[in-house]
């Protein structure tokens, strides 16, 4: 059977990678999400796992933008990657118009971008210090 036919011939969910399981496509996608970031120098960049202590998504990942347009930028590329990796939109877009803080939400994960001042002032990483904590560096990915 045509992967077309079964498309339109299954109720099930189709699954973009097949070979990964839930948790693991959901740490793909906010890994996505970071190098999508990093590619348009976004800075401090933080995975967090919140799956074990949060409902509101299995993963956060904290970038920061030195100025709007860096800000609105970031958030872009990254729903620019996302769409075409993942064949996935966000659920929900916040603050693009003010650019201080854009919130990107993909259900799975959850995309903080934030202006220095807006990082410092509403410390989302000392708020879920008790999340897993990837750092990601620009050059290589995750580190653990």
């Amino acid at each position: 059977m045509s992967d077309y036919s079964q498309l339109n011939s299954s109720s099930q969910s189709i699954k973009i990678k097949p070979s990964l399981n839930d948790s693991e496509a959901n740490q793909e996608l906010a890994l996505t999400i970071a190098e999508a970031a990093s590619d348009r120098k976004g800075g401090e960049i933080v995975i967090l796992k919140v799956s074990e202590i949060s409902y509101l998504a299995d993963y956060f990942v904290l970038v920061t933008g030195y100025s709007k347009a860096q800000v609105r930028a970031i958030a872009g590329a990254i729903d620019d990657a996302v769409e075409q990796e993942w064949q996935r939109r966000p659920l929900r877009i916040e603050g693009q118009a003010e650019g201080n803080w854009v919130l990107l939400d993909y259900g799975d994960a959850i995309v903080h971008i934030m202006m220095p001042k807006e990082r410092e002032f509403y410390n989302l990483e000392a708020f879920w210090s008790h999340a897993e904590r990837l750092e990601f560096s620009a050059d290589g990915g995750n580190e653990e």
